[in-house]
């Protein structure tokens, strides 16, 4: 990860000449692609960063640190990732090309689809396939069909699929999505373990047993649809209970809330953006610039919902206080975004394009505190490059 070198200099050997200790304080605060690169400047720093003291307490300090990724290209077979850690100043460039290069074939085309943990998905157009890719381990390999068949990018949904990592130190890992299958919401999973998929239908919760408080403990929740007035959410508690289908409602919508997008809006008459992800779903709304031009579109507001008590209706969180609406809004053409909610903490991104020129907000919600922070980001040097896929991820550790 990261841009090696592997050439001394005056400031790499000063630096393995630091006391040992001194080196480690300095490593624990570093990003792990920064931790990935200075294994390579002496076998003293090596075996600091290699030592199972350095690892579990590295671990232990950065393991939930918030990544942002981006996976860019310019063509097939150029194609970039570049992550943006929480705490962090800048973009980190992760070398993936070298990685997939084995996997990518002339005309290939490949879109970024999750991460979790060391773990991130890919899915081959081409083929029709899915790529899994360890960044830590520099491991790639295709994981089987799904029930489903081959699947093109086009076919996935980032708020219906879910990647979770195993336990610190292992490369095991479920892949989750869920789909309509003859009218029935369905739940297919992967296990690394056993190099199989299995599927589940789900259940109406016509009981209510579902309440909004466990959420936060050990639900999934993946989004099958929505509609202008309602949704399909199947929540599952894990591991091997069935899952249960939820259908929550917009109370008290009206008529201009109709025109809407889920996921990604080109702009023109759409003025609502549907966000969804983990049981929430942010709504990013706009109005056009002028009536003339429709195709050009100003955020104006952003509001955040959650599943209510029984899971039958969507509930107001949050709305996104006016002055910081004020420094984020901008003119766009096209605008996606995806979400995540862990540990009592939600993340948003939109990306938005404007005649070529990219642009990207990431928020972040408290619902403890109730507060929303927004997380400036340095320039995604999109110039010239399509982008192929976004994420929020946690949990990159040192093997």
């Amino acid at each position: 990860m990261g841009n090696c070198r592997t050439s001394p200099t005056n400031n790499t050997i000063g630096f393995c000449l630091l006391p040992s200790e001194l080196i480690e304080r300095i490593l624990l605060c570093l990003a792990l692609p920064e931790i990935i690169r200075f294994k390579l400047v002496s076998k003293t720093v090596a075996s600091i960063i290699s030592h199972q003291d350095f690892v579990r307490q590295y671990n232990l300090r950065l393991s939930s640190t918030t990544w942002l990724f981006l996976f860019k290209k310019r063509c097939h077979r150029y194609s970039l990732l570049d992550g943006f850690a929480e705490r962090s100043d800048r973009w980190f460039r992760i070398p993936i090309s070298n990685l997939l290069k084995p996997f990518i074939f002339p005309g290939e085309d490949l879109f970024f689809l999750t991460a979790g943990g060391n773990i991130f998905l890919f899915a081959s157009n081409s083929h029709q396939a899915v790529i899994t890719v360890n960044l830590v381990t520099n491991t790639v390999r295709k994981i089987p069909p799904t029930p489903l068949g081959p699947r093109g990018t086009c076919s996935w949904r980032r708020s219906g699929m879910k990647l979770l990592p195993g336990p610190i130190g292992s490369e095991h890992f479920r892949f989750l999505f869920a789909e309509l299958v003859e009218n029935r919401p369905v739940v297919f999973e992967y296990d690394s373990e056993t190099d199989k998929w299995q599927s589940m239908v789900a259940k109406e919760d016509d009981a209510g047993s579902l309440r909004v408080s466990e959420r936060v403990g050990d639900h999934i929740f993946l989004s099958v649809m929505h509609g202008a007035n309602e949704s399909s959410v199947i929540a599952i508690k894990s591991p091997n209970n069935t899952p249960v289908i939820l259908r929550p409602r917009f109370d008290g919508r009206t008529g201009e809330d109709r025109q809407l997008t889920v996921g990604f809006s080109w702009g023109k008459s759409i003025d609502r953006l549907h966000v969804c992800g983990d049981g929430y779903m942010m709504i990013a709304k706009s109005d056009g610039v002028d009536g003339a031009n429709t195709r050009v579109r100003m955020l104006k507001d952003i509001e955040m919902l959650g599943l209510g008590l029984n899971g039958r209706n969507w509930e107001m969180i949050s709305k996104l206080p006016g002055k910081l609406m004020e420094q984020i809004k901008k003119p766009y053409g096209v605008m996606m975004g995806c979400l995540e909610g862990i540990n009592g903490t939600i993340n948003a991104v939109l990306m938005s394009n404007l005649e070529g020129l990219w642009d990207i907000i990431w928020l972040r919600y408290d619902i403890v505190g109730r507060q929303w922070t927004w997380v400036p980001l340095p320039d995604c040097r999109m110039k010239g490059l399509n982008m192929a896929g976004i994420a929020f991820s946690s949990g990159l550790t040192l093997p």
